[in-house]
């Protein structure tokens, strides 16, 4: 799949060097993965919350921060809607944020 945008995970883990191994994996492991529906990205990611409009939240870095992410399983494609702490993703409403993809610290 094609994931955007990487730099975002980039500019994250830059200033919270310990999400990089964590966001690395996830999107190694999301760039090679063919997700055609929500159930195959659970089977990969037991611990991931499926939401509604095609968006997922994933654990990162021992559940210390939040990535959110919209797939567009037709395509292939996956763009990263957030990365944040749990309390910047708790201000935002992850089923309908549309914005631009953004880094919350």
């Amino acid at each position: 799949m094609r994931v955007i945008a990487k730099s975002t995970l980039e500019a994250f883990w830059k200033e919270h060097g310990d999400s990089e191994q964590s966001l690395r994996s996830w999107y190694r492991e999301a760039s090679k993965a063919g997700w055609k529906t929500p159930a195959e990205v659970k089977e990969q990611y037991r611990t991931a919350s499926i939401l509604k409009k095609s968006r997922i939240v994933f654990n990162i870095a021992g559940n210390k921060y939040r990535l959110l992410v919209e797939v567009l399983y037709p395509i292939g494609v996956i763009y990263v809607k957030f990365i944040g702490t749990h309390k910047h993703y708790n201000a935002i409403i992850a089923e309908d944020y549309n914005g631009n993809p953004i880094q919350s610290h």
